[in-house]
């Protein structure tokens, strides 16, 4: 009978096998922590993604919130820059009217001394011109204020009675706001010259224009008054906003970022 015997393995033999073994289990050793090592990365790499995307999105908050915080100072800034001269004017016998949306201070016409169909200044009317003029740019020059308006401007307006001219009412309203304009040039001058002023953008504060009788007085009784109430120069004052494309812009990003979530 013939019976087979296992051979004994020898020494070396079995040092190789365990020797092959340990290979294994380290290189497999090596690959799991490799793998850890990867996934720890992700989580790492979303974690920095997730923050980017918060510090994104408080960056555009913090962004309206300025807008609407500058937005918000100009229009007070506007509100008592009217008011203040309204108050020092009237202290000083001269009435002006301050609209209800605080945006436009009217003089009327009567201050300034224009003659019916007439557009210069006559030199009795000359010093409250002048005056007004100082007071405006006081007024103006105070705490930083320009840096949140855009324009000031100096619009004539007359009533609807046709004027015998070659430019008619377009032209007689303008010039009586160029007149006044000049005026203030000649006589509000040094460390008041309202010529100086800049906005935001370092363009000059004020400009001049005419409307004739195309933006007549709101509910302004018929007759005489009517007539008198829409002779007038108004001083108009625009505040600095926001532009569309800024506002665009980041509105556009906001809405990329939430449709990538």
């Amino acid at each position: 009978m013939f019976t087979a015997r296992r051979r004994k393995a020898s020494p070396g033999e079995e040092t190789s096998y365990w020797v092959s073994f340990a290979d294994v289990m380290a290189g497999l050793l090596i690959v799991f922590i490799l793998a850890v090592a990867a996934l720890m990365l992700q989580l790492m790499f979303r974690e920095g993604e997730l923050a980017s995307q918060v510090e994104s999105k408080q960056q555009q908050e913090a962004q309206f919130e300025e807008q609407i915080e500058m937005l918000t100072n100009a229009e007070q800034v506007r509100t008592d820059v009217l008011a203040e001269i309204q108050e020092q004017l009237r202290a000083e016998g001269i009435e002006v009217t301050v609209s209800a949306d605080a945006t436009v201070l009217s003089i009327p016409t009567s201050q300034l001394g224009f003659a019916s169909g007439q557009d210069e200044i006559p030199e009795a009317s000359a010093a409250a011109a002048q005056r007004i003029g100082e007071i405006i740019s006081d007024v103006l020059r105070r705490d930083g204020r320009t840096e949140y308006l855009d324009t000031v401007f100096i619009e004539g307006h007359t009533d609807a009675v046709p004027y015998d001219a070659p430019k008619g009412n377009w032209g007689l309203s303008t010039y009586r706001a160029i007149s006044l304009w000049q005026l203030w040039e000649e006589r509000v001058s040094g460390d008041r010259s309202l010529a100086a002023l800049t906005n935001a953008e370092g363009r000059p504060l004020f400009s001049v224009s005419g409307y004739a009788n195309t933006r007549p007085v709101e509910n302004a009784p018929a007759g005489a008054v009517e007539f008198e109430q829409n002779r007038r120069i108004d001083i108009r004052i625009t505040i600095v906003r926001p532009s569309s494309e800024d506002l665009e812009a980041i509105l556009d990003e906001y809405v990329a970022e939430d449709g990538d979530e």
